[in-house]
């Protein structure tokens, strides 16, 4: 290779900053499942509280934050994709991040369904 055909500073500096963007999108990821765990954890610890609906209440906030959370992840991550072009690095398809985001917020959905669909105590 030589070196005319080696990237300049700012074709990694892209690149670093597609690595960046993906490092944050699974910080993201990882916020929304833990507020996926929090809301099934909160219905799961206090099932007796009164009135019953308290806590699937709760449990419901937190998952829909989750989802809230995950598509807006999705949606800026894809944004910063679309603005950018890899020279180096293999760079993760908007479509992935586009499955990964949904899937959370189909799985935080059927949770929600659960939740309220089941019996407490």
């Amino acid at each position: 290779m030589s070196s005319s055909d080696a990237p300049s500073r700012s074709d990694l500096a892209e690149d670093r900053t597609i690595l960046a963007n993906e490092r944050t999108f699974g910080s993201w990821m990882r916020t929304s499942l833990a507020c996926i765990a929090i809301g099934v954890g909160f219905k799961g610890l206090f099932p007796s509280m009164e009135p019953s609906w308290v806590p699937r209440a709760i449990a419901t906030g937190f998952l829909v934050l989750a989802v809230i959370v995950i598509v807006a992840a999705e949606r800026r991550a894809s944004a910063v994709l679309a603005r950018l072009d890899s020279h180096v690095v293999l760079a993760t398809k908007g479509l992935n991040l586009r499955l990964f985001a949904w899937l959370i917020a189909l799985g935080a959905s059927a949770l929600t369904l659960a939740i309220w669909t089941t019996r407490i105590g």
